[in-house]
């Protein structure tokens, strides 16, 4: 017997959001309402401009909603007057008043970017990297009352790849998560789902990540540095000086090579390499880019800017 088809207000804003949003208009459950952030300028123009969601849901047709905030008059309303069955939330920027998911009688469900209860909180798939996981994954879980607490519905897991930035592992999760919501309002519909409690001894957290953060400390060990840049690419980015020229550091590795030089000094290499030592070990800057805003590999950006061994990075 084929389960009944859920009905649902979906809640989303970023990217992260739209691939779920796409799945499930192909699913068999029925989307009444989109709601996401409003309107806002960005960038250096500050030109007014759309969250992905509402892009993505305007092309499918559906009726759209921005409210200001959560806690306004008509939250309420525009979140519960279509009568779901559950809200679906996806990075939407608000926390729900507790009057509003008591409503639905499946109340809400999110999609978080980790595997709760690890790096609970605003960066998970940074976090992630910068800390050196092994893995990495995405979690549904029932909202509750505190941020990432709720119980957990189901969860997919994918290994945290050498090369991965939080570029690539986001796009990664964002489509892990689109089909791991289907499955889990599937199994809702068809009440064959277990929500487990989450062990608040495991938990850690992600917190949210400042452009302050991606200032590079040379007194921490080569490899420690090269998840940072990754963790960090594209945003904040990481970057570090050169006497007054701020410079941002795109990619890098930790190699094989030893150096007694202080922290942040640059270190002979061939030619073509911008070699620096660390607290531990020797990083070498791949890809970089300087005032002039062009990204360039070490080999280009030395030819224009040569940087000597004893040159240091503050």
């Amino acid at each position: 017997m084929t389960p009944p088809a859920l009905k649902l207000v979906f809640m989303g804003t970023p990217d992260f959001a739209v691939p779920s949003l796409l799945a499930l208009h192909e699913s068999p459950h029925r989307i009444l309402r989109v709601i996401t952030q409003p309107d806002r300028p960005r960038g250096r123009g500050r030109k007014i401009t759309l969250s992905p969601v509402k892009q993505a849901a305007l092309r499918l047709g559906y009726d759209i909603a921005q409210p200001v905030s959560a806690r306004q008059d008509d939250f309420f309303s525009l979140a519960c007057d279509p009568a779901p069955d559950l809200f679906v939330v996806i990075a939407y920027g608000n926390l729900l008043p507790q009057r509003v998911l008591d409503t639905p009688p499946l109340g809400g469900i999110n999609i978080h970017a980790s595997l709760l209860p690890r790096f609970r909180g605003a960066a998970p798939i940074q976090w992630a990297i910068i800390n050196g996981d092994s893995e990495s994954g995405v979690t549904t879980m029932q909202i509750a009352g505190a941020v990432d607490t709720g119980d957990i519905l189901l969860t997919a897991r994918t290994p945290i790849q050498p090369d991965d930035t939080a570029a690539t592992l986001h796009d990664r999760l964002a489509g892990m998560g689109a089909e791991l919501i289907v499955r889990t309002l599937d199994r809702l519909a068809a009440g064959n789902i277990q929500a487990i409690p989450q062990d608040d001894r495991l938990a850690t957290v992600a917190p949210r990540l400042t452009k302050a953060d991606g200032r590079i400390d040379w007194h921490q060990p080569a490899a420690v540095i090269e998840r940072r840049v990754r963790g960090m690419t594209p945003w904040p980015g990481t970057f570090t000086f050169q006497n007054d020229r701020r410079l941002k550091i795109i990619r890098a590795a930790a190699i094989d090579a030893i150096s007694d030089a202080p922290p942040g000094t640059v270190v002979k290499g061939f030619a073509d390499e911008l070699r620096v030592a660390t607290g531990d070990g020797v990083l070498a800057i791949l890809e970089l880019q300087g005032a002039s805003g062009k990204r360039l590999a070490a080999a280009d950006f030395l030819r224009g800017y040569p940087l000597a061994p004893g040159a240091v990075f503050t």
